[in-house]
Order: C-alpha cells, then structure tokens, then sequence
C-alpha cells in the first residue's frame, strides 16, 4: 500500500509513552522515504484535546500509545478512545508502554479499541518505561537496547504496510486474555487489597515556587492553576506533577500507596522484556 500520512498519536504523563511512540512513527515515515510534514503528531494527555474527535483516512498508518494502568489501558481514556476516534479504514500500529511488572491485558484491549473504531492493527508491542509510581522501577527504561528494538519494530512494519495489497480483514494477533481480566489490584502481604484510588499528591509549600507547572502537567486537569495544593478533580497516579515539578514540591506520602509502590520494586526489580507483534 501506498501511505499518504503517518500518525504518532499518544497519552504520555511523563514522557515515555511520548518517546516510543514518536521514535516508531518517526522510523517508519523514514524507511517509506515520507517527508517530516508527513508525520502527525497528536498528543491526547490534555483533557481538552480528548473533547475533540480525531479522524484518520484509508491512507494513513497510525501508531497510538497509551500507558499501562492496573494491567489494562487506562479507563479515564476509555470515552475518548471510543466515542472520538474515527478509524476511516487506516493501519493501526497499537503500543502500550508498562513500568516493568506486566502489560497483563491492556494491549489485547487497545488493539481491539482500534478495530472497533475502524482501523486495521497491523502489528503491535508492548515497550517498557520507568514506572510512574517509582524512579527506580524499570529505571532508565526505553534504554538504548529498547530504543534498537522499536527501530526494527519501526522497519518491519514499514516493510510490511508497503507489501499489503489492501488493509486486512484480521488484527494482528497480540497476548493477552478475552474476556478482558479485571484490572489488577495492589494487595498487601496477607492477600488484603490496597484501595488508593482516591490518594492524591500533596505540596511541600515551603519548595513550591508558585509556577504552576504541575497544573498544566495534570492530564486531568485536576490541579487548581490557582492554588496548586488543591487538587479538585481525580488523580490517576500518573506521576506527572511529582516527576514534573522542577523543585520536588510534590510527593505521595499515603501509607498504602508507598506499600504498593516498595512491594512493586522489590517484586519487579528484575528487567521486564518488550514484546512485538506482526501480521
């Protein structure tokens, strides 16, 4: 097939959704020889952004990213992925980034999402980042074995989508569980499940120099602009304020969330591997 556009599309808290999936469209658009202006990039981190509706056309591959949360793509994007994205018959490259434990069912999911949107995944992979709860749970992660990695996977996909004759009638075949397991619950050493859904960040006021990046960090837009303590709307844990914030004004300091983030480190410490997938 002959591609018009390539797409990197993405939710990134912290920036490695973002990396992996501009490094593979960014590969792909050059092993097919199109131009930089031929590469789109949409980044959906932004709750006004996920307002919009995204349409793509039968001449566009898209390479769409999300992060891994509970094992599953993140439910807050679930709207948006549904009800926004018109598939317009595109190729579907599916990605998911994970902090180093299990990438469990979210990329089955995602690849499915896609198709029901109107796409065709073509291939797909699962790619590990640091994790967003820990700076030392898959540490340094893309390295530069990962980022050889999605070059090849950028390569052949590129080799792929030129050899097709038209978009297939199949995904491609991913891992991952139908039924969709439920999404995975901390538990403490006794097998009690850890409730942190409603922890939020606090603010150490006495670094905080007022910039108010950690508000404009917040995919949720959940941070008030104006007293950036506040934090008025849900927080999914996704660690851009506390990574973000240039002072270390942010931190968790909830007695279950600091249990599941040192049970997940010393449980996960060893190098988890990328997965990919092809027709």
């Amino acid at each position: 097939m002959k591609l018009g556009k390539i797409w990197a599309v993405y939710f990134s808290g912290t920036g490695t959704t973002r990396r992996t999936v501009e490094r593979i469209a960014g590969g792909i658009a050059s092993r097919l020889d199109l131009p930089a202006e031929r590469v789109n990039t949409v980044d959906f981190s932004h709750p006004a952004v996920r307002q919009e509706t995204l349409g793509f056309g039968e001449k566009d591959l898209v390479v769409f990213g999300t992060p891994v949360y509970a094992g599953r793509v993140p439910n807050v994007l679930l709207p948006f992925l549904r009800e926004r994205i018109v598939g317009g018959g595109a190729l579907a490259v599916p990605v998911v980034l994970f902090g180093n434990r299990n990438y469990d069912d979210a990329l089955i999911e995602l690849r499915n999402i896609l198709a029901a949107d109107g796409m065709h995944p073509i291939a797909a992979g699962a790619f590990v980042g640091e994790h967003s709860f820990s700076r030392v749970l898959g540490a340094d992660r893309p390295n530069a074995e990962d980022e050889a990695l999605m070059d090849e996977f950028a390569a052949r996909v590129a080799e792929l989508a030129a050899g097709l004759d038209a978009a297939p009638v199949k995904p491609a075949a991913v891992r991952g569980q139908e039924p969709l397991r439920p999404y995975y619950t901390p538990r403490d050493r006794a097998g009690n499940p850890i409730n942190i859904l409603k922890v939020k960040p606090k603010t150490d006021l006495s670094r905080c120099g007022g910039c108010g990046l950690c508000a404009d960090l917040c995919p949720m837009g959940s941070i008030d602009p104006a007293d950036v303590s506040a934090v008025r709307g849900i927080c999914i844990k996704c660690c851009a304020c506390v990574k973000g914030c240039p002072t270390g004004a942010k931190f968790f300091d909830d007695a279950g969330y600091l249990y599941h983030q040192h049970e997940l480190e010393a449980q996960y410490a060893r190098p988890a591997e990328n997965e990919v997938f092809y027709l």
